[in-house]
């Protein structure tokens, strides 16, 4: 990479991390994924820990099995022993304990429980009555320990498939789903800032004094480097935080990420971007007004959402189609397509690799025609131009020719 490039790269690096914009946006994106994380630990906190309260003996097989009726609710079963059943009442009213077990045969709650009710209590009610059930039926058919565990762990019978196991587990359908819609995002988000600033430095005409100095694609390539690295920068660091902090406060949002997927949606991220960049880029070089760069994005996000929903639906359901394979190998498609078969196991290393040694040729021409359209196009400043005649087949003409009446020309 020349000299050039890394200064105009850095240029834009300054000028993006200076705006406003970019500062308050970041803190609201990390404020909201502080919320999405800690907001859900703070409302279960209160109810992962249920209180029974216990009246009269309570032996050993009747204790164990209380509490092992938490772990069937996704709660922890706190005993509280009741020294009447009066007391055991005005716990139970009160809301301290959330019912009360009386000599281990009977029990008592605040409220009728009918039928069809799915609240915690009801939940907690019915999977305790339940372990209090069957250690009352193994006690009254007086079996020895010996058959006890042969109830409460009995042998399962051998099971055998017709076919092999699907190689995607849950964690990695749940990994490739997050991966899905987080390209999107990032690909949509980053390709705008692209687009917008191409369009506002050739709408400003900083560009003619730049190119005094500079050869097109340079610029292009600097400005092109100079987002990339604020974006994808911005990208690390929220997702640096989320990872931190879910592991902090204990949370379980991001628990069972493949670490295969992540690595794999990563390298789609770098792949995608070094693309798109260069699509978005050439429209922001045709775009002569600020109006004009919402209808230039339009169409560019079009094969992002082919991609982005083919995909989305075979994550979803577990099944690629022969859609989403072919989708996998087109350079527009594929940053959403791939990580979608990593996750469900249904691509190879060489498979993963042609794809991405595809799209890296197919971004090596995007390159070359959006670094000719951007050339064109800044030696047609302050006239429309189409975009055939802003390809290899238009007009050219010397830079200095050009810029020479309206700032120096390098000699």
């Amino acid at each position: 990479m020349s000299g050039e490039i890394r200064l105009v790269a850095a240029r834009e690096i300054r000028e993006r991390t200076r705006g406003r914009i970019f500062r308050v946006g970041t803190v609201l994106i990390l404020a909201a994924v502080a919320a999405a994380i800690v907001i859900p630990v703070l409302r279960s906190s209160g109810t992962n820990v249920r209180r029974v309260g216990v009246v009269g003996a309570l032996p050993a097989d009747y204790r164990d099995a209380i509490l092992s009726a938490g772990p069937l609710v996704h709660t922890t079963i706190d005993l509280v022993h009741e020294q009447t059943l009066v007391d055991a009442d005005a716990d139970l009213r009160s809301g301290r304990v959330s019912v009360v077990v009386v000599d281990a045969r009977s029990m008592v709650v605040q409220k009728q429980i009918v039928a069809g009710d799915t609240s915690g209590t009801a939940q907690l009610v019915h999977a305790v009555s339940s372990e209090l059930a069957l250690v009352t039926a193994i006690e009254d058919a007086h079996l020895t320990h010996r058959q006890a565990a042969l109830v409460f762990r009995p042998v399962p019978p051998q099971i055998r498939s017709l076919q092999p196991a699907a190689a995607a587990s849950d964690s990695s359908i749940a990994t490739s789903i997050l991966a899905v819609i987080l390209v999107f995002i990032l690909l949509t988000q980053y390709g705008t800032w692209t687009l917008m600033g191409v369009a506002e430095e050739k709408s400003s005409r900083v560009v003619e004094v730049l190119l005094s100095s500079l050869r097109p694609f340079q610029l292009l390539a600097g400005k092109v480097l100079g987002i990339g690295v604020v974006a994808l920068s911005q990208a690390a660091l929220i997702v640096a935080f989320a990872l931190l902090l879910a592991k902090g406060v204990g949370s379980d949002l991001l628990a069972g990420s493949a670490p295969l997927e992540v690595v794999s949606s990563l390298v789609w991220v770098l792949l995608g971007y070094s693309f798109y960049c260069w699509v978005y880029a050439a429209a922001g070089s045709v775009a002569e007004r600020q109006d004009q760069i919402q209808s230039m994005a339009f169409p560019l996000v079009l094969p992002m959402l082919v991609g982005y929903i083919a995909s989305l639906t075979a994550a979803s359901s577990g099944n690629a189609s022969t859609f989403v394979k072919v989708l996998a190998y087109l350079p527009p498609t594929a940053p959403f397509a791939m990580p979608v078969l990593v996750g469900l196991g249904k691509v190879t290393w060489w498979q993963f690799a042609g794809s991405a040694a595809l799209s890296i040729v197919a971004t090596f021409f995007v390159a070359r025609l959006a670094s000719d359209i951007y050339r064109r196009s800044i030696l047609s400043t302050g006239r429309s131009i189409r975009l055939r005649k802003a390809g290899p087949a238009g007009p050219t003409k010397r830079p200095s020719a050009v810029l020479g009446k309206f700032g120096p020309t390098r000699r």
